[in-house]
């Protein structure tokens, strides 16, 4: 499963981060399967470890991200999606042509 960020919403005054728009991605061949979903943060500038918008990175901010999330459950979900792709358990269609 990939983790990635789509997004960042951040405080116009201090930079630090509010929201973080994330995509999860798991490929199986030709079949595949994604998540999107946002996360929501309290940034505050006083505390330590606060990293300035300019100094983030892609991995401080998918570290963020994934300490937010069942990580397992979520790679659970697409690997699941990805199986009922290849096992379909409905089929759509008719059995005529027009």
């Amino acid at each position: 499963m990939e983790l990635t960020i789509a997004q960042l919403e951040r405080n116009a005054e201090d930079g630090g981060v509010t929201i973080a728009h994330w995509r999860a991605a798991k490929q199986d061949g030709e079949f595949s399967a994604s998540s999107y979903g946002t996360c929501s943060f309290t940034p505050d500038p006083t505390v330590e470890g606060f990293v300035p918008f300019e100094e983030l990175t892609k991995e401080i901010v998918i570290a963020w991200v994934a300490s937010t999330l069942d990580l397992e459950a979520l790679e659970d979900n697409l690997a699941a999606s990805i199986k009922i792709q290849k096992e379909p358990v409905s089929i759509s269609g008719m059995p005529w042509t027009e």
